[in-house]
């Protein structure tokens, strides 16, 4: 096909992916399935075009999901996740140790394979996948403390499960002890951090400082800037994952010029680059392989969801709370064992042995696209009901509305909306009894599909939606409050409820 044919078909295959993303959001499933699907179309026993590279899936793949981090850093709120990140941290270091061991342990005896190809598999599916979790997060209105978690160890934890299916992939043509193997996944991850707190700030200063001639170029230098940082990384053979990671999230927190424009276009970088991984990975995986397996697939799978990543999140609340770092609620803990989705990035993953030539890497990877899908149609529809089964839900919780001008920048204000759902105590309350900070007021009112100014004495109804202005120095307050006020009512600070969590 001619360059103008591939271009047609791309930009063709983009259109029918975003105008299938409405209808995954009304499903509740993540749009990755449906671009799954795109790719199996497409492939082999569809339209027949040809694609069975490993090593090129596997470079586009890691690319794709660098991208997708970025994006994940620099629409991360810190204030929401900053309490979040110790237990997300051991989430993604211990939680990722101990899926693997366990999982492998298990599966070894199960399927009857061997140790290593029992680790390589274990290591693959150790990680949630970012781009998942944060399209769940954005139609699931949960507690800051447990969304958190979950944003905080999807964009962490990508890191050191990269590192060991790497080591584990090259192990089984040479095995490196123990001792070795954390070595040098320590060392990968502390470089890879340090990359990451340079880069970071110093893009920060830099772009405060230097005036751009186009409003447009601001959200390409920042995007330029968690690649820099990616590919120092690399290039100092440490995490580039875990250092485009937190560039992103540094810069995301940062006053910079034309945020939300930058956010903008991470978020549309970010949606082409999933489009493109999950239609490629698609096209690299062949259906008339898939049925040998299935079994071994939902066997793997099951063990995962019910045993794996319980024991992960429970074994990490323990030693969270061993180190005072806090401890995670039983409710919590069965949520984040539940919403542990796999994505994309487990199938990226299983690219990876699969190119180094490894014993039964194809099998692995037949695994695991059936893993992915099968859970993914389990898992991602049900969050809600789990969410409201356990009492973990919070649909009071402001967001941030999203503002395409500046003028909100320039004041160094956000604006927040907040949707007062059945049940809250906000009903009846007057705008003046929600007793906002100074520097941050209701500026508007949506009830019933037409739009008011509100006065003092205005009541808050069921199902309002409420526009708060508020500087960036009391935003933090304005959120907790109005959290106190729907689970308390008025008086929430004479019972003591902060809206902390």
């Amino acid at each position: 096909m001619t360059l103008d044919v591939w271009l047609l078909l791309g930009a063709a295959i983009v259109i029918a992916a975003i105008a299938s993303v409405r209808l995954a959001h009304r499903t509740g499933l993540p749009s990755l399935l449906v671009f799954l699907g795109f790719g199996l179309l497409l492939g082999d026993s569809g339209f027949g075009i040809p694609f069975d590279s490993p090593q090129t899936a596997q470079q586009i793949g890691l690319t794709a999901l660098a991208v997708i981090l970025a994006e994940g850093g620099l629409t991360t709120n810190w204030s929401h996740v900053r309490r979040s990140v110790p237990i997300a941290v051991v989430l993604a270091t211990v939680g990722v140790a101990v899926s693997i061991v366990v999982l492998a342990l298990v599966v070894q005896g199960l399927l009857g394979i061997d140790r290593n190809t029992a680790l390589i598999l274990g290591a693959v599916l150790a990680s949630t996948d970012a781009a998942a979790v944060f399209s769940v997060l954005r139609r699931l209105p949960l507690p800051p403390r447990l969304a958190g978690v979950l944003e905080a160890e999807s964009g962490f934890n990508d890191a050191p499960t990269v590192i060991a299916v790497v080591l584990l992939s090259g192990a089984a043509h040479s095995s490196p002890s123990l001792g070795t193997f954390l070595l040098d996944t320590t060392i990968e991850l502390l470089i890879g951090a340090a990359v990451g707190l340079a880069v970071g700030p110093a893009g920060a200063y830099a772009l405060r400082r230097v005036a751009l001639p186009a409003s447009g170029l601001y959200p390409i230098a920042v995007l330029a800037l968690t690649f820099v940082s990616y590919g120092g990384a690399v290039l100092l053979h440490g995490s580039g994952f875990l250092a485009v990671y937190l560039t992103g999230l540094i810069l995301g927190n940062s006053r910079l010029p034309h945020r939300a424009a930058t956010r903008g276009f991470a978020e549309g970088a970010a949606w082409l680059a999933q489009i493109g991984l999950f239609v490629m990975l698609g096209l690299l995986a062949s259906p008339k392989e898939m049925p040998s397996a299935i079994i071994p697939g939902l066997i793997t799978g099951t063990v995962m969801v019910l045993l794996v990543r319980p024991l992960c999140v429970m074994a990490s609340s323990v030693v969270a709370w061993v180190l005072r770092m806090g401890w995670v609620s039983w409710r919590d803990q069965a949520f984040l064992s539940w919403a542990g989705l796999r994505g994309a990035i487990p199938i990226v993953l299983a690219t990876i042995p699969w190119a180094s030539g490894v014993e039964g890497s194809k099998e692995i990877f037949n695994q695991v696209f059936v893993i992915v899908i099968v859970f993914t149609l389990l898992q991602g529809p049900t969050l809600p009901f789990v969410a409201r089964r356990l009492k973990v839900a919070a649909p009071a919780e402001a967001h941030d509305l999203a503002v395409e001008s500046a003028p909100l920048e320039e004041l160094q204000a956000d604006l927040l909306q907040i949707t007062v759902p059945p049940g809250s105590r906000l009903h009846g309350v007057e705008i003046f009894e929600l007793r906002l900070p100074a520097g941050a007021a209701v500026t508007l009112i949506v009830r019933d599909g037409k739009s008011f100014v509100p006065a003092t004495t205005t009541r808050v109804r069921v199902n309002d939606q409420l526009l708060v202005v508020a500087t960036a120095s009391c935003r933090d307050q304005v959120e907790r409050r109005i959290r106190a006020v729907s689970r308390s009512g008025k008086l929430a600070g004479w019972y003591g409820e902060r809206g902390l969590e």
